[in-house]
C-alpha cells in the first residue's frame, strides 16, 4: 500500500511520517535549513511478513501544489493533516479536493500538534475536520489525534495503517501492461541511471524489456529493482520501486516521463475525458478556457472544450475534451487534475476516457453517449459500449493499447457477436454491420434499376456509396460475408446481386460463346467489334455491350477500344515481349513486330497496353519490364 500526506504547510506532515517510519523524508540540504518540504519525500514502514507500508511525503506550499500532484497521482490511502493550533487552512482544502478529483476515496484525516492546545481546541479541530471531510463524501474516514513529537496516537496510527494495507492488497492483473509514471530519477556509482515512481499498472521483472513511452524506439532492459532498499526479482502494481537501467544516460531521462511495455507506448495530443469542476470554485469552466493539466508526473497547458454544453458549474460533471500544447502519455482512466492559467488554484479534475479522439464530430449525440460508456470501470464493459456505438468499428490493436493491456481479459467473440477481421485488427458489433450490409445491397439494387446492362457496382465505387468511411479490412469482411451468405456475387472487380448477375450471364453466354471463337481463331490479329457482330449476325451496339462487360470482368482484355483479346492470346504475346525484354534488354516496337508478325500500329498498341496494366514501363520510345509483375495468377513473375 502506498499512503500519500496531504495538508496546509507546516501541519506536521514530515514529522508525523518520521515518528511513523524513524526516516526523515526531507532530503535536501534547503528543506532542512528552511524547516519545510520542497521536493517529494519517500519512506517505508515494515509490516507482517516481507511486506512493507511506503509513504510519499508532499510539500505543503502553495507554490508546490504541482509536485503535491505529481506525489499524489499514485496513492493508494491518504493521510489529511491539520494541524490543532492552526486549523482547517487554504492548502487543506485544495489538498482535499486534489484526492477527491484523483479519485483517492480511502483516507484518514489526522489532527497534529495536539500537545499545542487544550481539550476543547482540540475538539472544536476534530469537528472542523469532520465537517469538512463529510462534504467529500468521506464519512468513513477516522479522525485520529497525534502530537508527532511527544509520541501520542502514533502507535494507534500505525496499527490503522496495518489493518488497511492488509485490505489494500491489488488483485494481480495478468492483462495489464507494465508502466510507471517517474518522480525521481538519479545516478549510482557502479549502477547507472535509476529511475523511480509508483507502479501503476501491470509487473516488471529482471532482464525485462521496457521504454520511455516518449521514446518507444529504444528498449531499455531492465538491470535490477528495489523496494524500499531491498533488491527485488519482480515488482508490480501498488508498489514503490526504483528500477536500474542499460543503455539509457541521466541527460536521456527526467521526471514526468513514463516507463512501460514497448505494447503500450503512445502519446497523445488532445484527449477526451470526464471532467469534474471544482465544488470550492466560483465560475463555470466554460470551453476555451487554459489549464495546467497534471497527469501522473506530467504537466502541460491544454484548453478546454466542453462537449454537449457552453460550460460546467462548480460541482458539476461532463464529457470534455483536453486539446494539449504539447503531447502527453495517457491511457483509459488515468487520473488527472487541472489548475488554472496561472497555476493558482485547483479548478477540476477527473478520468481519461479516449486517448486518441476525433477532431471532427466530437459532439454528435452518437460521440457523447459512447463517451459515456466509457466511463465503466472494467475494461470490456468499455469495449462493448465502444462497439455499441461505433458503426466504423473499434481497432482492436489501438482499443487494446489505449486500455493499457498487452492481452484480452475475455474472448472478443463473448462480446455481443461481433464481426473480428481476419487479422483480428479491427472489431465492430454485428448491429453496425449489418446496416452497412444494407445499404450496399440498397445500392446494388437501386444501380442495377438504373443501369441494368452493366455488370454491377465496381469495388471502389461501391465502397464510396455503402461505406465511404469504412477500414479496408471491414469494408473485405463485409464484402466476403456478403459473397458467402449469397447476398451478393463478384464478377472481376464488379459487385451485383445474384438475380441480375445470372440473367446478364444468361444474356452473355449466347453472344460469347458465338463471339470467343472468333477472337480465339484471329490469335494475335482478333476481329474488330463490327466484324465479329456481322459474323454473328447480332447488331454491333449488343455485341459492343457484351464484349465491354466481358472486358470489365476480366475474362477478356481490351487492347485499344472496340478490339479484345483472349486470356491466353494476351499471355503468348507477354512471354514474347518477356523473351525480347531478358537483362534488362529494351523492347522495341520493331522488335516485337517482327517477333509476332503483326504490323507496327498494332505491335505499338500492344506494347501500350502491357504499359498500362504494369508489366512494362515506357523509355522514350522503347519499353522496359518491370520485375516481379504477373498478367494472370498462374504466370511466373519475372
Amino acid at each position: 500500500m502506498i499512503v500519500g500526506t496531504a495538508g496546509h504547510i507546516d501541519h506536521g506532515k514530515t514529522a508525523l511520517v518520521r515518528a511513523l517510519t524513524g526516516i526523515d523524508a526531507d532530503r535536501l540540504p534547503e528543506e532542512k535549513r528552511r524547516g519545510i518540504t520542497i521536493e517529494l519525500g519517500y519512506a517505508s514502514m515494515p509490516v507482517a511478513g516481507s511486506e512493507s507500508i511506503s509513504f510519499v511525503d508532499v510539500p505543503g506550499h502553495e507554490k508546490l501544489v504541482r509536485t503535491m500532484v505529481a506525489g499524489a497521482s499514485g496513492i493508494d490511502y491518504a493521510l489529511l493533516l491539520v494541524a490543532a493550533d492552526d486549523g482547517v487552512m487554504p492548502q487543506t482544502r485544495e489538498h482535499l479536493t486534489i484526492l477527491s478529483l484523483l479519485g483517492v476515496r480511502r483516507g484518514a484525516a489526522v489532527v497534529t500538534k495536539i500537545d499545542r492546545v487544550d481539550e476543547a481546541v482540540a475538539a472544536q479541530r476534530e469537528a472542523e475536520v469532520r465537517a469538512l471531510i463529510a462534504k467529500e463524501g468521506l464519512v468513513d474516514w477516522p479522525v485520529l489525534r497525534v502530537a508527532a513529537l511527544r509520541g501520542d496516537g502514533v502507535e494507534q496510527l500505525r496499527e490503522l495503517l496495518v489493518a488497511e494495507s492488509a485490505n489494500a492488497t491489488r488483485p494481480a492483473d495478468t492483462h495489464a501492461a507494465f508502466r510507471m509514471p517517474l518522480d525521481r530519477v538519479f545516478t549510482l556509482s557502479g549502477v547507472g541511471t535509476v529511475v523511480a515512481g509508483s507502479i501503476a499498472a501491470g509487473s516488471v521483472c529482471i532482464g525485462a524489456q521496457l521504454c520511455l513511452a516518449q521514446a518507444p524506439q529504444h528498449v531499455l532492459r531492465v538491470r535490477g529493482l528495489q523496494v524500499h532498499g531491498a533488491a527485488l526479482e519482480e515488482a508490480g502494481a501498488g508498489q514503490r520501486c526504483a528500477v536500474s537501467l542499460a543503455s539509457l544516460g541521466r541527460e536521456e531521462v527526467e521526471r514526468g516521463q513514463v516507463l512501460c511495455d514497448p505494447a503500450i507506448a503512445q502519446q497523445s495530443d488532445r484527449i477526451d475525458v470526464w471532467l469534474r469542476v471544482a465544488a470550492i470554485e466560483e465560475a463555470p469552466l466554460r470551453s476555451g478556457a487554459l489549464v495546467h493539466l497534471h497527469i501522473g508526473t506530467q504537466e502541460v497547458m491544454a484548453s478546454v472544450a466542453v462537449l454537449g454544453q457552453p460550460a460546467l458549474a462548480p460541482g458539476e460533471e461532463g464529457a470534455a475534451q483536453l486539446v494539449l500544447r504539447q503531447a502527453i502519455c495517457a491511457w483509459q482512466h488515468d487520473r488527472f487534475v487541472l489548475r488554472d492559467a496561472s497555476a493558482a488554484r485547483t479548478v477540476g479534475g477527473g478520468l481519461v476516457l479516449d486517448a486518441h479522439p476525433p477532431v471532427r464530430y466530437r459532439q454528435t449525440p452518437q460521440r457523447l453517449a459512447l463517451l459515456a460508456t466509457q466511463r465503466a470501470p472494467d475494461a470490456m464493459a468499455r469495449l462493448a459500449g465502444a462497439l455499441a456505438h461505433s458503426p466504423l468499428g473499434v481497432n482492436a490493436a489501438q482499443w487494446l493499447r489505449d486500455a493499457g493491456l498487452v492481452s484480452w481479459p475475455v474472448e472478443l467473440a463473448s462480446l455481443h457477436d461481433p464481426v473480428i477481421t481476419k487479422d483480428s485488427e479491427w472489431i465492430i458489433g454485428r448491429p453496425a454491420m449489418e446496416a452497412a450490409q444494407q445499404t450496399l445491397l440498397a445500392a446494388l439494387a437501386d444501380f442495377h434499376e438504373r443501369s441494368p446492362q452493366e455488370v454491377g457496382l465496381e469495388l471502389r465505387r461501391a465502397r464510396r456509396q455503402a461505406a465511404p468511411r469504412m477500414e479496408d479490412a471491414l469494408w473485405l469482411s463485409l464484402v466476403d460475408n456478403l459473397r458467402e451468405s449469397g447476398q451478393v456475387g463478384l464478377r472481376g472487380s464488379f459487385l451485383h446481386l445474384p438475380a441480375h448477375g445470372e440473367q446478364l450471364r444468361a444474356a452473355d453466354r449466347v453472344v460469347a460463346e458465338r463471339a470467343m471463337p472468333l477472337l480465339i481463331e484471329g490469335r494475335f490479329d482478333p476481329p474488330w467489334v463490327r466484324d465479329v457482330a456481322a459474323s454473328i449476325n447480332l447488331p454491333e451496339e449488343q455485341v459492343r455491350q457484351v464484349l465491354g462487360r466481358l472486358a470489365k470482368t476480366g475474362e477478356i482484355f481490351a487492347i485499344v477500344k472496340d478490339l479484345y483479346y483472349p486470356p491466353r492470346t494476351v499471355l503468348e504475346l507477354a512471354q514474347i515481349a518477356r523473351t525480347l525484354g531478358k537483362n534488362d534488354a529494351s523492347i522495341t516496337a520493331a522488335a516485337f513486330r517482327d517477333a509476332t508478325g503483326l504490323g507496327r500500329k498494332r505491335a505499338i498498341q500492344i506494347l501500350e497496353f502491357f504499359d498500362r496494366v504494369g508489366m512494362t514501363r515506357r523509355v522514350g520510345d522503347d519499353h522496359l519490364l518491370r520485375p516481379g509483375t504477373q498478367l494472370f495468377a498462374q504466370e511466373e513473375s519475372v
